[in-house]
């Protein structure tokens, strides 16, 4: 067996089709266009990317981007004070805090400051806890975009057994609140899970978000699984040449299961795609319009 590759970049190309399609209806009936906030506090080389990424694929989708950029001396309090405002600006629809921040600078305090409604993350304790309890919410991108990847692969997931190896407030435990939405018998494993390659074994669906390359080995895998690999993890080789690898061997997980994400190229185009989704949403759930069909 040859495990057929699932094209995140693909995926992620039409999603962000569909959304671009349906923001002029959006500006039609408000007359305006979704606008997203994008805030990077010093200047971490891997955030500058995603940043100019995500301006980028805002712009591109017919959505007013407001990306504010805060040297690395910025305190707390400046910070809370710039999110209190675009919690009050009406042009803006989705706030995104680029993680992570400088030291001093406590997380869960900026993150818990952001208006639910404009949480485009997902990472608000209210949108968790609507997650939690079946209630509509903002759910985090990653996780949205893999169950996204998933049933366009299987349709139907009812029954399946899945097993999230990675137990994160941002990938992994909202990855399996989703899949038990679907229907799904969920694990929720991880890095100190008791014979992790047994528990690996019963999957039918794995979600590998541990963040230790190759960690999964192509033995540990119920032949026909389908694999998504969330880990991205750059490595420097002995040439000083820099590789990008995921958490689960790719080469010989492709021997055993029916579909896997490579890494790149899986997983991290879908992030950017579900952003754009999450903004859009937001954006009609403030102006109290329906969600366009499709996202």
């Amino acid at each position: 067996m040859t495990a057929a590759i699932v094209d995140g970049r693909a995926f992620a190309e039409r999603l962000r089709a569909r959304v671009a399609e349906a923001v002029p209806a959006f500006t039609a009936a408000t007359g305006r266009v979704p606008g997203l906030a994008v805030v990077l506090v010093g200047q971490d080389p891997a955030s500058e990317i995603y940043v100019r990424s995500k301006q980028k694929a805002t712009l591109a989708a017919g959505m007013a981007s407001f990306e504010h950029r805060l040297p690395d001396t910025t305190s707390e309090a400046e910070l809370l004070a710039l999110v209190e405002e675009l919690n009050g600006d009406d042009r803006v629809d989705g706030i995104l805090v680029q993680l992570p921040l400088p030291a001093g600078i406590d997380d869960k305090a900026v993150i818990d400051a952001i208006d639910p409604a404009k949480d485009v993350d997902g990472f608000h304790v209210v949108n968790a806890g609507k997650l939690a309890v079946g209630e509509e919410g903002l759910v985090s991108c990653t996780p949205l975009g893999c169950l996204m990847l998933l049933k366009d692969r299987l349709g139907d997931l009812s029954g399946l057994e899945a097993v999230v190896v990675g137990r994160s407030n941002i990938v992994g435990k909202p990855m399996a609140q989703l899949l038990l939405r679907e229907n799904c018998t969920v694990t929720l494993a991880h890095s100190r899970t008791r014979d992790l390659a047994a528990v690996v074994r019963r999957a039918d669906i794995l979600v590998a978000a541990v963040g230790r390359p190759e960690l999964i080995r192509g033995d540990w895998l119920k032949p026909g699984a389908t694999v998504i690999d969330v880990g991205m993890n750059r490595l420097t080789d002995a040439d000083g040449k820099t590789k990008l690898l995921g958490d689960v061997a790719f080469a010989e997980a492709r021997e055993v299961a029916a579909a896997i994400t490579p890494v790149p190229g899986g997983v991290g185009p879908m992030t950017i795609a579900v952003l754009l989704r999450n903004t859009l949403a937001a954006a009609c759930a403030r102006e109290g319009l329906p969600e366009p069909a499709g996202l």
